[in-house]
């Protein structure tokens, strides 16, 4: 396997995307070789600091990219589109919409498809020239312990990603011998072929235990950075896909501690601020970094005055909110007519039934249309770990033990709750549609439908069929729900890297 785009991802990571480090960052920036970059960056523990900055600020702001693919949050939107609860009541200007409609994840030669794949790979890239240049260093052990955490956890979480999209899902019980992804554990570039879905996993959970002894008892910077409750809620992931269930209840329950459920006041106040006490890990864009039309809010916030969002709003499936009381918070945040009263929007902005304001961009300016797309990212929150837990424990058959913990979350939500009246499969289902509408524009929908071997069902719903393309059922196993190996990567990697069945 061969790093597609490589010397560009390498440069930007290194050199140009420091967070915090800007002394150290203005200095790699005026080296103009990847190699000689190389060189720097791997010098001091305080330089790989910087390149590891770097990586953090790859997730929301990569120079270099299309608009639509701004590092990681363009693929949080990718994962929800191709759903049926993020409804798109418009082409608009066609943001996202061929990706809605399923056609890049067929298309070997779409950018859209390649662009996860390399962005990946390219933070990989990275974690492999840290992780191996930080052991012969000298300094201070506590950043150094800080460096490789990171490092391990931002590998660990990228083949996660990649595994998920680009491989067939991982079937609790079974070999997974089936192919993953190329798995490059060194700072090499010569072509390897894909690893099984197995050993992938394999790796994936070596490499968080690694991160979580490394960061337990360290202290971040702010909450774009892994600490050990990170750690944890990406293990509780994992283990949630693999179908351990014990292990994903008692990772979520360690990932929530220290991070309390948000007030219903602060849940509509527009996601768009990280120091919430719910918040465990998410990304804060400034001025200095924006990408503007780019940004995660420039495409899923309700009040940024773009041609976008004013065309385009994102929606809400109108089934999936009518399974739930006026008195949940979450529904206060959608809109049944789209008038948005509590916004004051101009005559500007079309009104759809059921429009969300979930997201809010940061209004600096003062006036009715926010002309800025700001606001913080979320990429993970305490609610996250109470649903996993609570699935997880029903699942590995702790009812009752669920039950309590769901019924905690489902409090806060909405204050009439009285504690859920089902059990067996039909309580597993109301956890995992609590689920959809709470994670609803977080990136997790596709993927949950693959990991649950569900069918893609938009039908009935408000769904646009000039819109999605009359693209309204996926059954469940359709070789659609595995995306195409990019075929750049087919053509570097010398026959070594074979094709997802077409």
């Amino acid at each position: 396997m061969k790093f597609i785009n490589n010397k560009i991802l390498l440069v930007s990571g290194l050199s140009l995307l420091s967070i915090f480090s800007s002394c150290e960052s203005d200095y790699l920036d005026k080296d103009p070789t990847e190699s000689a970059s190389e060189l720097l960056v791997t010098s001091s523990l305080e330089n790989l600091n910087v390149a590891l900055n770097g990586m953090h600020r790859n997730m929301y702001y990569r120079q270099n990219s299309s608009q639509g693919q701004n590092g990681a949050t363009g693929i949080v939107i990718y994962m929800d589109v191709m759903g049926e609860d993020v409804v798109f009541p418009s082409t608009g200007n066609n943001w996202f919409v061929s990706t809605l409609r399923w056609l890049d994840n067929t298309n070997a030669t779409s950018s859209n498809l390649l662009y996860p794949y390399d962005f990946y790979y390219g933070q990989i890239r990275i974690a492999n020239i840290i992780l191996k240049a930080a052991p012969d260093l000298q300094g201070d052990q506590v950043l150094k312990d800080k460096v490789m955490g990171e490092a391990y956890a931002f590998r660990a979480y990228c083949y996660f990603m990649l595994t998920q999209i680009y491989a067939k899902r991982y079937v609790a019980g079974t070999s997974n011998s089936q192919p993953g992804v190329p798995l490059r554990l060194d700072d090499s570039f010569n072509p390897i072929p894909r690893s099984s879905v197995e050993e992938v996993y394999k790796s994936i959970n070596s490499d968080f235990e690694n991160s979580f002894l490394l960061l337990t008892g360290k202290v971040r910077s702010n909450k774009s950075h892994f600490n050990a409750n990170v750690v944890k809620g990406l293990m509780a992931r994992v283990a949630l896909v693999q179908g351990k269930y014990a292990s994903a209840a008692t990772y979520a329950k360690e990932a929530r501690q220290g991070f309390g459920l948000m007030t219903n006041t602060q849940y509509k106040s527009g996601f768009n601020d990280y120091s919430n006490s719910e918040w465990i890990w998410g990304y804060k864009p400034i001025e200095t970094s924006s990408d503007f039309f780019g940004n995660f809010m420039a495409y899923m916030s309700r009040n940024y005055n773009s041609t976008q969002i004013r065309q385009a709003p994102k929606v809400v499936n109108n089934l999936l909110y009518s399974q739930f009381p006026t008195t949940d918070v979450r529904t206060q945040v959608i809109a049944p007519t789209g008038v948005h009263t509590s916004l004051s929007l101009s005559s500007s902005y079309s009104k759809y039934p059921y429009t969300s304001q979930k997201f809010l961009s940061v209004n600096t300016t003062g006036t009715v249309d926010n002309n800025t797309s700001l606001g913080d990212i979320p990429f993970m929150r305490a609610a996250e770990m109470y649903l996993i837990e609570a699935e997880a424990l029903a699942k590995d058959t702790r009812e009752s033990e669920s039950k309590i913990i769901f019924n905690e979350f489902t409090k806060n939500r909405n204050p009439s709750h009285v504690g859920t009246t089902k059990s067996g499969a039909a309580y597993i289902d109301e956890i995992l549609t609590s689920r959809r509408l709470e994670l609803w524009g977080e990136g997790f929908r596709f993927l949950d439908l693959k990991r649950l071997n569900l069918p893609l069902d938009r039908t009935g719903a408000n769904h646009v069929s000039a819109v999605t393309n009359n693209l309204s059922m996926v059954p469940a196993g359709d070789k659609r729900w595995t995306w195409l190996i990019p075929q750049a990567e087919i053509n570097a990697s010398q026959g070594l890297v074979v094709q997802n069945e077409l």
